[in-house]
């Protein structure tokens, strides 16, 4: 299996289940795997075959400045299932980590593998 990988995307949204979290923005930090629909771009050396990981990037972007969801479980699925269906990619694995949400605590979050890995 052939992967790409998207480290430490730090994206700011509105998530949480306190009212208060529902008003403020707090940042994200992403973490993505991404199984390559084609294995084509590792002998033809042409972008058309690749996987844009730009594109990848700004649509995890948007997605984290609108979407519905309270809870990071919620949040992790949808991307997860956001990335297969746009980006084709037949496995993800998606680490999303709320930053210093609690005193003494660095990140918390969770992290989710969806698809087939072959």
């Amino acid at each position: 299996m052939n992967t790409i990988f998207v480290q430490e995307l730090r994206v700011e949204t509105r998530i949480g289940v306190y009212a208060w979290e529902q008003h403020l923005t707090q940042p994200l930090l992403i973490d993505l795997e991404l199984a390559l629909p084609s294995a084509r771009a590792f002998t033809t050396d042409d972008f058309a075959d690749a996987l844009d990981y730009a594109a990848v990037v700004k649509r995890i972007q948007a997605f984290a400045a609108d979407h519905p969801h309270k809870l990071l479980e919620r949040f992790a699925e949808a991307l997860a299932d956001l990335l297969r269906a746009e980006f084709g990619s037949p496995w993800v694995r998606v680490r999303v980590a709320k930053v210093a949400p609690v005193a003494g605590v660095k990140r918390l979050g969770v992290v989710i593998e969806r698809g087939e890995r072959k």
